[in-house]
C-alpha cells in the first residue's frame, strides 16, 4: 500500500467518524458477543461435568426402601433388607458388572485419634472395588483388599485431610489409630477429586464394620460399574436385569419403585451431555445471528458510504481512476474497519473470560469459562470477509457509474 492511498484512506475514516465508529461497533459487538456465549456456556457444562469428577459415570447405585405395592401375600410398608448375599447374587448373575461393591452405613462422625491427636471423620465401610466407583487414587500403600474381608482385619485408608490433622507430616503407613474404640492399621493413603468433603474420609473392610458394629451381613447400599462403553439403552437394561434380581430374593414387585431405588449415572451422564448439545445449538444460532446481524450492518453503512461518496466516485474517474482502483480503495476501508474492530471485540471477549476465571469463584454451576481460540478466530475471520464482500458489492456498482451522471449527483 502506498503512502498517499494510506493517508487517503485516514483521511477518509476520520472525516467519517460516526459512521466508521457504527461500523466498528457492529462487528465488534458481534465477536464479543459470540467469545461471550461460547465462553459461559463452556463455563456451565464444565461446572455441571464438575459434579460427576468423584463418580464413575458408567455406574448403578442401588438403595433399599420400602414396598409401596402388595405382593405375593406380602402387606405394604415392609423394608428391604439388602445382604452380602445380594451383593454375591449380583456379581454373578447381573450381566456387565465390572467393579462392585457394598456399603454399610456408620452414623455420624467418627472421633478418630492418633497419639494425642483429636479428630472427628466419616468412616466409610465397603468392598475392594469402591476405589473405582469413587474414583479414589492411592498415592501411598494399597486400598482394602479381599483378604482384609476374609480375615475381617482392622485396617484402614485414609484421605489427605487424616493425614495433616492426626500425623502432622509423620508417614502414616502402619501406623495404629484409635477409631470410636476400635484399633484400626493405616495401610494406605488416597486422594479423590471430591473436594474436602471426600478426602476427610476413613474406608475400613466393610466385614469388618458388619462385626464391630452389629450390622451382621446388612448392606445399606449396592454400587457396581458396567462397561465403559455402554449406552444408555443397556444400562437400562441392566438396571432392570438388577431389580427383577433382588425383587425375586426379597419378594417384591418389580414394577415397585418404593421398594428399590437406582440411580443409572450413565443414564444421568447422557442427560446432561445431550442438554448441553442443546444449549451449544442455542448458543450457535444467537451468535451466528449476532454475526449476521453485523454483517447487514456493514453492508448498509458500506453501501451509505458509497452513494454518499458518489460524487467523490465522479470526479476521481473523471481525472483518470480506473474501476479497480476506486473499488480496492473503498474495500481496504472495509478491510481495515472490519479487520481492527474484529480484533478488538476478540480481544475483549477473551479478556472478560479471563477476568471472570480469575476473579469469580468456581461453583457446581459454573467453572472455568473458556472458548475455542480457533472457532472465534475463524468467525472473526468470516466477518471480515463478509465485511469486504459487503464493501465490494456498492463499491463495483459505483464503479460502473457514467463520470457525469456520478457529477450531477448531490
Amino acid at each position: 500500500m502506498s503512502l498517499d492511498r494510506l493517508v487517503e484512506l485516514v483521511e477518509t475514516l476520520r472525516t467519517a467518524k460516526l459512521r466508521t465508529a457504527l461500523t466498528a461497533l457492529s462487528v465488534a459487538w458481534g465477536i464479543f458477543m459470540l467469545v461471550i456465549l461460547l465462553g459461559s456456556g463452556a463455563g456451565i457444562q464444565n461446572g455441571a461435568e464438575h459434579q460427576f469428577r468423584d463418580d464413575a459415570t458408567n455406574s448403578l447405585w442401588i438403595w433399599p426402601g420400602a414396598t409401596s405395592l402388595p405382593f405375593e401375600g406380602h402387606k405394604i410398608g415392609r423394608n428391604v433388607r439388602l445382604t452380602d448375599e445380594d451383593y454375591d447374587a449380583v456379581k454373578r448373575h447381573v450381566d456387565g458388572v465390572v467393579h462392585i461393591t457394598g456399603r454399610f452405613y456408620l452414623q455420624g462422625q467418627f472421633t478418630v485419634s492418633y497419639h494425642g491427636a483429636v479428630s472427628s471423620f466419616d468412616v466409610r465401610a465397603c468392598h475392594p472395588d469402591h476405589q473405582f466407583l469413587e474414583n479414589t487414587l492411592i498415592t501411598s500403600g494399597r486400598f482394602i483388599n479381599q483378604l482384609d474381608l476374609a480375615e475381617n482385619r482392622k485396617v484402614a485408608v485414609i484421605g489427605p485431610v487424616a493425614v495433616e490433622r492426626l500425623f502432622k507430616g509423620k508417614d502414616p503407613i502402619g501406623e495404629w489409630i484409635n477409631v470410636r474404640g476400635m484399633m484400626v492399621r493405616v495401610v494406605g493413603v488416597f486422594e479423590d477429586e471430591g473436594g474436602e468433603e471426600e478426602q476427610s474420609k476413613i474406608y475400613i473392610p466393610i466385614s469388618t464394620a458388619q462385626m464391630a458394629y452389629g450390622g451382621a451381613s446388612q448392606i445399606h447400599q449396592l454400587m457396581f460399574t458396567i462397561d465403559e462403553k455402554t449406552d444408555v439403552e443397556h444400562s437400562v437394561a441392566v438396571a432392570g436385569q438388577t431389580k427383577r434380581l433382588l425383587a425375586a430374593r426379597h419378594h417384591f414387585s418389580p414394577e415397585d419403585k418404593r421398594a428399590l431405588r437406582v440411580r443409572n449415572t450413565v443414564e444421568d451422564f447422557q442427560r446432561i451431555v445431550m442438554l448441553f448439545q442443546r444449549i451449544r445449538v442455542f448458543i450457535w444460532i444467537v451468535g451466528i445471528g449476532t454475526i449476521v446481524a453485523g454483517i447487514v450492518g456493514v453492508g448498509n453503512i458500506m453501501l451509505i458510504s458509497v452513494r454518499e461518496r458518489t460524487k467523490e466516485i465522479g470526479i476521481r474517474k473523471a481525472l483518470g481512476a480506473t474501476p479497480w482502483a476506486i473499488v480496492s480503495q473503498i474495500v481496504l476501508e472495509a478491510l481495515i474497519v472490519t479487520g481492527v474492530s474484529g480484533y478488538l471485540g476478540l480481544f475483549a471477549g477473551i479478556a472478560t473470560l479471563e477476568l471472570v476465571r480469575k476473579h469469580v469463584p468456581p461453583s457446581d454451576f459454573f467453572r472455568d469459562p473458556s472458548v475455542n481460540l480457533g472457532v472465534v478466530v475463524g468467525a472473526t475471520v468470516l466477518l471480515v470477509l463478509s465485511g469486504l464482500l459487503a464493501g465490494y458489492f456498492p463499491a463495483r456498482m459505483a464503479a460502473r457509474v457514467n463520470p457525469i451522471v456520478a457529477l450531477r449527483a448531490e
